[in-house]
C-alpha cells in the first residue's frame, strides 16, 4: 500500500534577514500518514513541536538544486552523495533534520536519524521510523512544495529568485525526454546536471541503443558506487566478454511458465519480486529445498559448468551477460571464488526472469531497485529460507551460520541477510538497505 507524504510550511513572522527568507519563513513539517519525520523538542517553547521554525526558501532551493539526484541516485560512494541527500548539509545557520532521502530509481527511502546530542539548541530531533514509498511520491510532494513557497515569494512582492530560475529549468527538462534521460544518467552518476562531459553521456546514450537503456542505467549506476573514474562503455563490455566470458545460450536459459507470475509494481518492494521468482523457479523445476548442484545451475543460465569452475574473470568489478542473439551470449563472472561465482550466476539468471528484453544483463554492487531483486532471488534460490531455518534450529551462532553456509555452497554473507530479511536477526545500524524495515 502506497504511503503518502506531505512536505509543508505553516507561516511564521520573521523580523530580520533577506527578504526571501523571510517571505518563506515557517514551520516546517515531513509527514506521512504514520507520523512527522521532522518532530523535535523546541527549547524556545520548552515543548515538542512537528517541524522546526526555518526559511522554507532553502530547502525549496535545495529540493530544486538536487531534484535529478533525490530522484535518481541510490546511495553510493561518490565524493558529494551526502551534500545532494542530506538534508542536514542545507546550512544557512538553521539547525536541519538529519533526513537522508535516496532512490532505487522506483521506490525512495527516507531515514530520519534524531539528533546526536540531548542538549542541542534551538531544536532537538527525535528521528523517526524509515520510511520508503514509491517514487512518484516524494516527486508529487516536492512538486507541491516548491509552488507553495514561490507563491509566498509573490505574495510578499518579490521579483523573480533563483529558485524560480532553477526550478523552472527542472521542469522544463522533465518535459523533454531526451534531456530527462540525459539527466537522470548524469545523477545515477553521481553527479550534478551539467558536470559530466558531453562526450561521456553522448556515448552512454549511444550504447542505450545497443545494450538497452534500463541496463545502461545500471551501468552508470555501477560506475559511481565503485567510485570509477572513466565511464564503462559498450566496448569495454564486448571487449571483455570476448575475453573473459563464457558461451551461452540465452534460449536455452531457464523460463517462467504463466502460472508462475511475479509481483510488479512501484508498491512492491524489489526483495519481494526477488523472493518470488526464486521459490517460482524452485517449485516448477521440483527442486525443493535441497543444495542446487553446479550443472542444474549452469543448465539454468543456459551454459557450461565450466562458467563455474573456470579461473577467466572480469577485470571490472561487476558481472554481466551479453547477448548477441538469442542463441548466442557471452557470461562474465568476477568472482575467483566458487560460492562468489554461482551465487552471481544466480544473479543474472534471475536478473532474466525478472527484467526481459536487455541485450545485457549486469550484476554489480549498486543499490538500485534491479540489483536488490537480483541480490535476493539469488539467496533465496541457492539457500532457501525454509531450509535455512530449519537447519539453524534457533541457533542464529556465527559457527551454525558458517555451517549452514557450506550446505548450500553459499556464503556466510548470504546466510546471514536472509536470516536479517526475515527477521530471526537485527538489522544493526551500518545495515542501510532499510528496505526490509520499513515494507
Amino acid at each position: 500500500m502506497s504511503v503518502d507524504l506531505d512536505i509543508a510550511l505553516a507561516p511564521e513572522r520573521l523580523d530580520e534577514g533577506a527578504a526571501e527568507e523571510r517571505a518563506a519563513f515557517g514551520l516546517f513539517t515531513i509527514r506521512t500518514a504514520h507520523g512527522s519525520l521532522t518532530e523535535g523538542f523546541d527549547s524556545f517553547i520548552g515543548g515538542y513541536r512537528p517541524g522546526p521554525l526555518v526559511s522554507g526558501f532553502h530547502v525549496a532551493e535545495w529540493f530544486a538544486w538536487n531534484w535529478w539526484r533525490l530522484c535518481w541516485e541510490p546511495r553510493s560512494a561518490s565524493a558529494d552523495w551526502s551534500s545532494a541527500h542530506r538534508m542536514a548539509s542545507i546550512g544557512e545557520g538553521y539547525v536541519w533534520p538529519d533526513i537522508t532521502i535516496y532512490s532505487d530509481g522506483v521506490r525512495t527511502a527516507l531515514l530520519s536519524r534524531a539528533s546526536a546530542r540531548q542538549d542541542i539548541k534551538p531544536f532537538r530531533y527525535t528521528g523517526a521510523p524509515p520510511v520508503v514509498l514509491p517514487s512518484r511520491a516524494f516527486e508529487a510532494a516536492v512538486d507541491a512544495f516548491i509552488p507553495q513557497i514561490l507563491a509566498r515569494l509573490r505574495d510578499a512582492k518579490l521579483g523573480e529568485t533563483n529558485l524560480d530560475r532553477v526550478w523552472r529549468d527542472i521542469l522544463a527538462e522533465r518535459l523533454d525526454p531526451e534531456v530527462a534521460k540525459r539527466r537522470r544518467l548524469e545523477a545515477l552518476l553521481g553527479r550534478d546536471p551539467d558536470s559530466v562531459e558531453d562526450h561521456a553521456i553522448d556515448g552512454l546514450v549511444a550504447d542505450a541503443r545497443q545494450l538497452g537503456e534500463a541496463a545502461v542505467a545500471e551501468v552508470a549506476a555501477y560506475t559511481a558506487q565503485a567510485a570509477a573514474g572513466t565511464v564503462v562503455t559498450a566496448a569495454d563490455l564486448v571487449s571483455l566478454a570476448k575475453g573473459q566470458g563464457y558461451d551461452a545460450s540465452p534460449r536455452d536459459a531457464i523460463r517462467l511458465v504463466s502460472g508462475f507470475p511475479l509481483p510488479r509494481g512501484e508498491d512492491v518492494p524489489a526483495w519481494q519480486v526477488g523472493s518470488a521468482a526464486a521459490r517460482a523457479v524452485r517449485e516448477q523445476e521440483g527442486l525443493g529445498t535441497e543444495p542446487l548442484a553446479d550443472s542444474r545451475l549452469a543448465a539454468m543460465a543456459g551454459t557450461e559448468q565450466d562458467v563455474l569452475s573456470g579461473t577467466k574473470r572480469g577485470a571490472l568489478n561487476l558481472s554481466f551477460a551479453l547477448d548477441k542473439n538469442a542463441g548466442a551470449s557471452r557470461i562474465v563472472l568476477r568472482s575467483k571464488w566458487e560460492t562468489g561465482r554461482r551465487f552471481e550466476l544466480a544473479r543474472l539468471i534471475g536478473d532474466r526472469l525478472i527484467t526481459a528484453g536487455d541485450a545485457l544483463h549486469p550484476a554489480t554492487r549498486a543499490y538500485t531497485y534491479r540489483q536488490k531483486a537480483q541480490r535476493t532471488f539469488a539467496a533465496e534460490l541457492l539457500s532457501p529460507f525454509e531450509a535455512v531455518d530449519a537447519m539453524m534450529e534457533g541457533d542464529y551462532s556465527w559457527e551454525r551460520q558458517q555451517e549452514v553456509a557450506e550446505h548450500f555452497r553459499v556464503s556466510e554473507m548470504t546466510i546471514n541477510s536472509l536470516l536479517k530479511n526475515h527477521g530471526r536477526l537485527e538489522r544493526d545500524g551500518s545495515d542501510q538497505d532499510v528496505e526490509m524495515a520499513a515494507a
